[in-house]
C-alpha cells in the first residue's frame, strides 16, 4: 500500500503534535446570535469575548485604473509567440517582487466548475452537526480536518471561521459526503495543479533560472497540495472580530476563489488593501517557500480575512508546495553567492518542508513568524 501524504508528514513528528480540543462551530454560534437579534434580544447578540480582536479591519479600495492589482493572462504566459510570453514572464516577476499577489485570467478552469466547488463546500458546512464529528481531527496534520479558528489549542483569540482542510496530492483525501464532493474536487484540484505548474515555470524564468529548474529542484510532481474550504458566517460585531488573523502561507503559491462576498485583505506598502475578484478570475498569493527559494527576491504576502454582518463568505484556498521531504533553501544555481556570479549570500536556513508545515500549523498565526525563524539576516 502506498504511503499517504499524511503518513509522510507524521513521520518522526508524532510526539510533538498537539491534540486538538473539541470543536465549537462558528456557524452554529452565528445562527444563534442572529436569531437573538431578530427576536430583539439585544442582550444576547454580542459575540463572545474569546472572538474579540478589537483590531481595525478597514482596508483601502484601490483605483483599478491608476493603481490596479497585477493581472496575469495565463494564455500569454504559455503563448507560442516569444514576445508575448517574454512580456508575461516579466509582468509575473514584477507582480511577485512588488506585490506578492496577482489575479490570473484566461486560466482554463471552467467557471461552472469553480462555482460547483464553492457550492459543494457550502453543502458540507450545511451538513447537520451530528454528521460532522467523524471529520474532527486528532491532530493538526490529519488528512481530513474539519475545525474552527486556526489552531484552537494555541489561539488566544478565536477566528470567526470554520474550515475543512484536505490533503489532495500526491494522495487524495476527501469526505464521503456530500455525495458530489469527490468528483467535483478531483477535477478542480487537477486543473488547479496545471495552473500552478504553468505559473511556476514562468516564475522560474523570471528569476533567471531554467523553465523547469524549480519544478525539478522542489520535486513538484509529488508536491503537496492542500485544499482548504473556509466558511465565514455572518457576524453581528464585524468591527471587533477577525475571519482569519494576518499571516503568510506555507508553500509556493496559494490559489483562491470565493463566492461573491468580499473579505480578503492583503498588506501592501504598509497598508491593508481590499481585494475584489473579477468574475472567473483566480487570486494568487506568493507563499513562504517561494520567498525562501528566491532568496528573498520574491516576498510572501501577509493577508487576512475580515467579516461582515450581512452575508456569509466562502473561500476556497489551495496551497501548493514542494514534496513533503524536500529540503527547501535558496536556489543554489544563480540566487546564492558563488564565485564570480554577483549574487548575495543565502538569507534563509534550509528546512524540510513537512517540518515547516508542522511548526506553522502547531502554533498560532502571527504574521510571518514561521518564516522569520529561518531568516539569517534582514535583506
Amino acid at each position: 500500500m502506498a504511503t499517504s501524504s499524511a503518513s509522510m508528514l507524521h513521520s518522526n513528528s508524532a510526539a510533538v503534535q498537539p491534540t486538538v480540543p473539541k470543536i465549537t462551530c462558528v456557524k452554529k454560534l452565528s445562527e444563534s446570535l442572529i436569531n437573538n437579534l431578530n427576536n430583539n434580544n439585544n442582550n444576547n447578540n454580542k459575540i463572545p469575548s474569546t472572538y474579540a480582536y478589537h483590531t481595525e479591519t478597514t482596508g483601502l479600495d484601490l483605483d483599478p485604473l491608476h493603481n490596479p492589482i497585477p493581472t496575469i493572462d495565463l494564455s500569454l504566459l504559455t503563448s507560442s509567440n516569444p514576445d508575448h510570453k517574454s512580456k508575461a514572464v516579466q509582468q509575473l516577476g514584477k507582480a511577485c517582487q512588488e506585490w506578492g499577489f496577482f489575479m490570473v485570467v484566461n486560466h482554463g478552469i471552467p467557471e461552472d466548475l469553480m462555482r460547483a466547488v464553492i457550492e459543494v463546500s457550502h453543502e458540507f458546512f450545511n451538513l447537520a452537526e451530528e454528521e460532522k464529528p467523524e471529520f474532527e481531527p486528532n491532530n493538526v496534520l490529519d488528512p481530513i480536518r474539519y475545525g474552527t479558528s486556526f489552531n484552537t489549542a494555541k489561539d488566544k483569540v478565536f477566528c470567526w471561521r470554520d474550515f475543512l482542510k484536505l490533503f489532495v496530492h500526491p494522495h487524495f483525501h476527501c469526505p464521503h459526503k456530500p455525495q458530489a464532493f469527490r468528483e467535483v474536487l478531483v477535477e478542480y484540484c487537477e486543473r488547479s495543479r496545471e495552473v500552478v505548474r504553468k505559473l511556476l515555470k514562468g516564475i522560474s524564468q523570471s528569476l533567471g533560472l531554467e523553465e523547469c529548474e524549480m519544478e525539478k529542484a522542489l520535486e513538484l510532481d509529488s508536491g503537496l497540495q492542500i485544499f482548504v474550504a473556509n466558511l465565514y458566517p455572518v457576524c453581528p460585531n464585524p468591527d471587533i472580530a477577525m475571519g482569519i488573523a494576518p499571516h503568510s502561507d506555507h508553500g509556493l503559491l496559494t490559489l483562491l476563489i470565493q463566492n461573491e462576498v468580499g473579505g480578503l485583505q492583503i498588506q501592501h506598502d504598509g497598508e491593508w488593501i481590499n481585494v475584489s475578484a473579477p468574475p472567473n478570475s483566480i487570486l494568487v498569493n506568493t507563499a513562504d517557500h517561494l520567498e525562501i527559494y528566491s532568496n528573498g527576491k520574491y516576498k510572501s504576502v501577509v493577508h487576512r480575512a475580515v467579516v461582515n454582518n450581512e452575508k456569509t463568505r466562502i473561500s476556497i484556498a489551495i496551497a501548493n508546495g514542494p514534496s513533503a521531504d524536500t529540503i527547501v533553501g535558496p536556489a543554489a544555481s544563480k540566487l546564492v553567492e558563488k564565485e564570480g556570479n554577483g549574487a548575495g549570500p543565502a538569507n534563509y536556513v534550509p528546512m524540510k518542508y513537512k517540518e515547516y508545515i508542522l511548526s506553522q500549523q502547531s502554533n498560532q498565526l502571527n504574521g510571518k513568524d514561521s518564516l522569520k525563524r529561518l531568516q539569517i539576516r534582514d535583506h
